[in-house]
């Protein structure tokens, strides 16, 4: 189907820096003939409305419940949101994750944002795909104004967007929902193939750093219940005399900021991150040194605990640890994160809060007293050298699924952006679409399908 797609038989010059030409029957007109801002304040009655939040998934309705995330302390500032309008962020716009966004819902929004409606037979749906693929590719940079990067409101109004007739904005907007169902699939199914082969993956960690590779090894209780049996010749320790807290500060602030990530562990946040720091300063931030253990206290018990091999700073919330016993930071790192071991840690979290981490903290004396079981040094070695054997393939196979995802997603960030701005006519190809839309959780890949894959990845890792 995208493959028969063709270009326009004619064109013409646009004069948009990030749109040079579009087709010659397509009109251009400035914004403040298709949309219109709208700032209703909800004031007193905000607890009639759900609170709304601009993501990379667009519009979504937050659950205060939770206590999870920022807010406004004067709920009665948000604005009106109303289902179809326009969000959008035109503030410190190459950091923002999404700039705009087309509700769902109806809710209400901090004042921080710009709210739109759409005006005439504009269409928000074609509006909001315009200005998404112009905010995937960065292209707004000619209308940013001042140090944040900010677009001025008249600046945008006055801008001019392309304008397909009535009938084929229709057309545009039907094959891009179809187009994206149906990738948004694809990536979903290669995402359940990668947590299937996660799933090996931390069975076989888990079977390593529990009992080792030795099938045949004599167990012992180890006297302690959570932990059960454990080989005979491993020694019960608590954590406290193989960790010992640090507190060292940064009095300046001018060493590198790290970041945690679950899949990544202690990363340099500006690698990873276009946006600048939350924190207006880094003085008081926690000095961290390779071969130090950083524990986020609210996610231990989803296994964001690793250790360094940067310096650098840390949030002051995370626990910075030195190795003080006669053990691998290697394969403390695989037990801290196996899944018996991230649920005692979920166990001796302590506070407010629900789900898999909330309010709830590991705290340091905590940790300390949990126990673990521990082989001798040399046989620590010997397990992270075969677990490294044992791992490529899966570890192999997960990366090159990781790269087909990345590579899926850029095909439809390219495909939405040729489209919305004339590079192919999708009329013809548009009348030959079902008259429903796939269904959202269906398409190239089924569960057998997904099944069939993993095993494949699976049987080619081992």
């Amino acid at each position: 189907m995208i493959g028969d797609l063709k270009p326009y038989p004619r064109y013409k010059q646009s004069g948009l820096p990030w749109a040079a030409d579009v087709p010659d029957h397509w009109g251009l007109t400035p914004n403040r003939g298709l949309v219109r801002k709208r700032k209703l304040l909800v004031g007193s009655r905000h607890t009639e409305y759900r609170l709304l939040s601009l993501t990379k998934q667009g519009v979504i309705v937050r659950d205060i419940s939770t206590g999870k995330g920022k807010f406004s302390s004067d709920m009665g500032t948000s604005q009106e949101v109303r289902k179809g309008d326009l969000v959008f962020c035109f503030f410190d716009v190459p950091e923002t994750p999404r700039t705009v966004g087309l509700s769902q819902h109806d809710g209400m929004i901090t004042g921080a944002y710009t709210v739109l409606e759409t005006v005439g037979r504009a269409s928000a749906e074609y509006f909001e795909l315009f200005y998404r693929a112009m905010d995937d590719r960065k292209l707004l940079s000619p209308l940013y104004s001042g140090l944040r990067n900010t677009i001025p409101i008249e600046r945008f109004l006055s801008t001019k967007t392309p304008q397909p007739p009535p009938e084929e904005v229709t057309a545009i907007v039907r094959f891009l929902n179809f187009a994206n169902i149906r990738l948004e699939a694809t990536i979903r199914a290669k995402r359940k193939v990668i947590a299937l082969l996660n799933e090996q993956k931390q069975a076989i960690i888990h079977r390593a750093v529990t009992r080792g590779f030795d099938s045949g090894v004599t167990l012992r209780p180890s006297g302690i219940d959570w932990l059960g049996d454990v080989p005979k010749h491993w020694n019960v320790v608590r954590i406290k005399y193989l960790l010992r807290e640090v507190d060292e500060r940064s009095t300046t602030g001018d060493e590198p900021l790290l970041s945690m990530r679950m899949h990544h562990g202690l990363v340099l946040f500006s690698e990873h991150f276009a946006r600048p720091p939350q924190a207006a300063t880094l003085v008081g931030f926690k000095i961290v040194r390779p071969g130090q253990f950083v524990v986020n206290r609210m996610q231990a018990g989803n296994g964001v605990i690793f250790a360094s091999k940067l310096t650098g700073l840390v949030s002051p919330d995370y626990a910075v640890l030195d190795p003080i016993g006669d053990a691998s930071v290697e394969f403390l790192g695989e037990l801290f994160r196996s899944r018996t071991v991230r649920a005692k840690f979920r166990a001796e979290s302590k506070g407010l809060g629900t789900g898999t981490s909330g309010f709830l903290r590991l705290y340091s004396d905590r940790m300390g007293a949990i126990h673990v079981a521990l082989p001798p040094r040399d046989e620590q070695n010997e397990i992270l050298a075969k677990l490294g054997s044992e791992l490529a393939g899966l570890n192999s196979a997960i990366s090159g699924l990781e790269r087909e995802i990345e590579l899926w997603r850029e095909y439809r960030t390219r495909l939405v952006s040729d489209i919305v701005t004339g590079k192919f006519d999708v009329r013809e190809i548009a009348t030959r679409l079902p008259l429903e839309s796939p269904p959202q959780g269906g398409a190239m890949f089924d569960e057998e399908g997904i099944e069939e894959e993993a095993s494949a990845a699976i049987e080619a890792a081992a």
